[in-house]
């Protein structure tokens, strides 16, 4: 059996524990098969409901259906009472529909999905009961600690099966017949084409979380792929933060008759909590600004936003060199470099983490204070992500982003979207000059820096990797499942 996964403390509240006011709304949502598969029933017309959260009496677990022991499972970890998507959610799931979950990271969604299979699990025990699969290796590692934690006391086991990993260690993971498999799709579909003995032919459960970004990171082929060797007769999951057409396209290939659960207001809303402000500066001075902000924050954790990799590893030597406790994570990391930066992170070791996107979806990671621009995001969704890493669970929180001469229309855009004109962050140029010589000083250090590493790894497109780079044009699976950036 695999060993019980002890909770985790941390010292912040985490927004799957206690989420803001939203509002609701359950639909039916008319799905029809693949054509190789049956058609289903046809649906009933959706009818969208929607409720102020206010009104609807807080309900327990138990209420929902939960047995005891998950129950008891949901205290240990925390869990006080079920957010919206879990009210709405488990009780569907239980009676053995399909679902359709939209709802953004920090609403308690894998709870949402792991409950009812667990139940069904303990209820019906067999052995590759469960497939969850998971756009990115780290958020793959976040659904297995949940699920073991959900499911301790029923001592489940789980397998994660992600790039980057040893495939002989996974084989014989795999051979070991964990319950629940959680995976990057790429490494899954390498061990169903080349592990002897393994299938998934008596799944009964499957889950798609974060759809979007599985499909933003062209799994769709792969994803067609799995679900032709998948049993037909099975519960499906899909998990999203939005509904584009290349998500309702899967939908309509993988789920039979689903109900669709929302939770949202509006597609572009952040809290009420969070505090937004800009920057208008120079592009040439954009370190010197971010080392001031960050030293208005100082002692307080927060994530720098960057645009690429090399961009990242640079701006993290820069504030190690200025004294900042920083660390990089972006995707052309090792796993093993990834997670330790994570941990380092959540641990409080480092206060500042020097992210890609790789960090604004999905990860495990505690609210923040303050969540820094230093780039731009490409659009109004991704900086919804990214922002919500901080004013999580009735916190207050920053986020202040960098706008240059160069970004002023994508800015724009951002607050069109938003439908609110930010206010300009106050400071005195004198002050933010006072860092001027200190910080290209530290430049100069960074890029000798980042010039060794490029050096020492003999490939000056891959940051501390050392592989010899893809053929053009050319994306193995394992660079599929992580974040590209």
């Amino acid at each position: 059996m695999s060993s019980v996964v002890k909770k985790r403390k941390i010292t912040k509240d985490v927004a799957s524990k206690d989420v803001p006011k939203t509002t609701k709304t359950v639909a039916p949502a008319a799905s029809t098969r693949s054509s190789s598969s049956p058609a289903p029933e046809a649906s009933e017309e959706a009818a969208d409901v929607e409720v102020d959260e206010q009104d609807v009496a807080p309900k327990t677990f138990k209420d929902l259906g939960i047995i005891d022991s998950l129950c008891e499972a949901c205290e240990s970890l925390g869990y006080k009472s079920p957010t919206p998507i879990q009210q709405e959610s488990i009780p569907p799931a239980l009676a053995g529909r399909d679902l359709i979950g939209l709802a953004e990271t920090g609403s308690g969604k894998t709870a949402a999905f792991a409950l009812p299979i667990l139940q069904a699990l303990l209820d019906k025990p067999q052995p590759l009961f469960g497939l969850v699969l998971a756009p990115t290796r780290e958020l793959a590692y976040q659904i297995s600690k949940s699920f073991e934690g959900l499911g301790a006391l029923i001592s489940v086991r789980c397998a994660v099966i992600v790039g980057g990993m040893d495939m002989v260690t996974q084989s014989i993971a795999l051979g070991k017949k964990p319950h629940i498999i959680v995976a990057t799709p790429g490494r899954l579909l390498d061990h169903l084409e080349n592990t002897k003995g393994f299938s998934l032919r008596a799944l009964k459960y499957l889950v798609m979380d974060e759809a979007d970004r599985l499909l933003d990171l062209d799994f769709g082929p792969i994803l067609d792929k799995i679900l032709k060797v998948l049993p037909r007769e099975r519960r499906t999951y899909l998990f999203s933060a939005t509904m584009s057409s290349k998500v309702e396209s899967l939908q309509r290939a993988s789920l039979r008759d689903p109900l669709r659960v929302q939770i949202s207001t509006n597609k572009y809303q952040t809290v009420s909590t969070l505090l937004q402000s800009y920057l208008f500066i120079p592009h040439p001075h954009k370190d010197t600004y971010l080392i001031y902000l960050l030293n208005d924050f100082a002692g307080q954790s927060a994530i720098v936003f960057t645009r690429t990799v090399n961009e990242t590893q640079r701006i993290a030597i820069l504030l190690r060199t200025l004294g900042f406790g920083a660390i990089p994570l972006h995707g052309q990391l090792s796993q093993s470099a990834r997670l330790g930066a994570l941990n380092k992170f959540r641990a409080g070791s480092r206060e500042i983490l020097v992210a890609t996107d790789v960090a604004a979806r999905g990860l495990d990671i505690p609210s923040v204070d303050v969540v820094l621009n230093y780039d731009l995001p490409p659009d109004s969704k991704t900086y919804i992500h990214r922002v919500g890493r901080t004013a999580r669970a009735g916190k207050s929180g920053h986020a202040i982003s960098i706008v240059t001469q160069y970004d002023v229309e994508i800015w724009l855009r951002i607050e069109a979207a938003l439908g609110m004109k930010q206010n300009e962050y106050k400071y005195v140029k004198d002050e933010v000059m006072v860092f001027k010589a200190r910080v290209e000083e530290a430049q100069r250090h960074a890029r000798n820096e980042m010039k060794n590493l490029h050096e020492d790894r003999g490939n000056k497109g891959a940051v501390l990797k050392g592989r010899r780079p893809a053929k053009p044009g050319k994306r193995g699976r394992d660079e599929m499942d992580k974040e590209e950036g």
